[in-house]
């Protein structure tokens, strides 16, 4: 029985609010330190950016300086060809003067060389550390994220603790789950940026450093090359219009749901060749700007689903808000899947698809349907309430 007591005592609320305060204030302390570290590192690949900077400004000049010397060395040697073969033509004084000066020359020469030469090596050395330094700085970036998600969850539910140790773990897990949906965002919006407008900017540089190359060169070539330059500038501006639209559209508070789903319908239907229909049964105002979002992403996923893993060459929308409710039906005619063999595993944290309709309907307290057969399409019915939820 004391047994059991002093269990208890250790998994009560009161205790756990104690534990979770400790390790909220030991995670502020370590974010402090991760910041720094990455505020360090930040400033180690600027620095390293300038020297690198100067390094190829040096090795610019020094390449031309080889480059004339290699020409003076050429004259001299045929200065001492010349001289060699007419020799009866020429005083002492001017013989020993021309191969004087070419001796000069090949040793200021060689010196160069070796300097060019040792400076190419310490640029290479150099940049191996630039690599190096933002390898560091991204760990440090992407340490300091993690740590403040976790911080900011943990500071903002250290009020809601439940009285139970259940509902204390599924808490915790809910937790879990939004961090990784956070993460995965993230790592999303970093791989899209990286794939399309960084892409694009590291083309432009290219492209206009080889238009001014052309110039002087090939003017109308040079011509062509602005105007791919104008193309990849439109692209990367397509893109970066691309990824603001998927974080949020901004449609939605322009001018509501509704249209907003409209435009994305055609533009699916525009892109994938599969016939829609949206029908739009009652318009009543949502209440809940969360809400209002979570049920476009929820179609958006729907959609995405159907595209990817349906075959299917019509798809039917149907949507009813009214001042109580919110009801969705997305129905395909693809082909469908046994909804007896949708295994979840034990220690699952969300995904994607249709598990990740389902997390979103059930962070809301909404309910969905879901309807398949092989061959015989899917059909999606989801119900969600359309009064203004505490906390949101």
């Amino acid at each position: 029985m004391e047994c059991d007591k002093m269990s208890n005592d250790q998994f009560s609320p009161k205790k756990i609010n104690e534990i979770l305060q400790k390790t909220v204030d030991t995670i502020e302390d370590g974010k402090s330190e991760v910041f720094e570290i990455a505020e360090n590192a930040r400033k180690q690949c600027h620095d390293l950016q300038q020297e690198l900077k100067e390094m190829k400004e040096k090795a610019s000049h020094l390449i031309k300086e080889v480059d004339h010397l290699e020409l003076l060395e050429r004259q001299s040697r045929r200065k001492l060809v010349l001289v060699s073969k007419e020799f009866s033509k020429y005083a002492e004084e001017d013989i020993k003067e021309a191969y004087e000066k070419a001796n000069a020359i090949q040793i200021h020469l060689i010196l160069k060389r070796q300097e060019e030469k040792d400076l190419i090596k310490r640029r290479s050395d150099l940049e191996m550390r630039l690599k190096s330094a933002y390898e560091g700085l991204q760990r440090a970036e992407n340490l300091a994220f993690k740590i403040g998600i976790a911080l900011d969850f943990l500071s903002g539910n250290l009020q809601d603790i439940s009285h139970t140790l259940e509902d204390m773990q599924e808490k915790q897990f809910l937790g879990r789950r939004i961090i990784r949906v956070q993460e995965e965002e993230r790592h999303r919006v970093a791989r899209e940026i990286h794939d399309g407008p960084a892409q694009s900017l590291a083309n432009v540089v290219i492209k206009a450093e080889i238009c001014e190359k052309l110039m002087d060169i090939d003017l109308e070539k040079s011509r062509e090359e602005i105007q791919n330059l104008k193309k990849i500038l439109r692209d990367g501006i397509k893109d970066i219009r691309k990824i603001i639209y998927n974080l949020r559209p901004m449609s939605l508070d322009d001018i509501g749901l509704i249209p907003t789903l409209k435009r994305y319908v055609e533009t699916f239907e525009e892109e994938t060749q599969i016939n829609m229909i949206l029908n739009i049964l009652s318009e009543d105002p949502i209440k809940d700007s969360i809400k209002n979002l979570s049920i476009f992403r929820i179609i958006q996923e729907a959609l995405n689903n159907v595209r990817k893993h349906a075959r299917a060459t019509n798809i039917n929308i149907k949507i009813e808000i009214t001042q109580t409710d919110i009801r969705l039906h997305v129905q395909d005619n693809g082909i469908g899947f046994d909804t007896e063999n949708i295994k979840v595993p034990q220690n699952y944290e969300g995904g994607f698809g249709l598990l990740n309709m389902k997390e979103r309907v059930g962070l809301l307290d909404g309910k969905i349907n879901i309807k398949s057969k092989i061959n015989q399409g899917t059909k999606l019915m989801i119900y969600i309430s359309n009064e203004v939820e505490e906390g949101f």
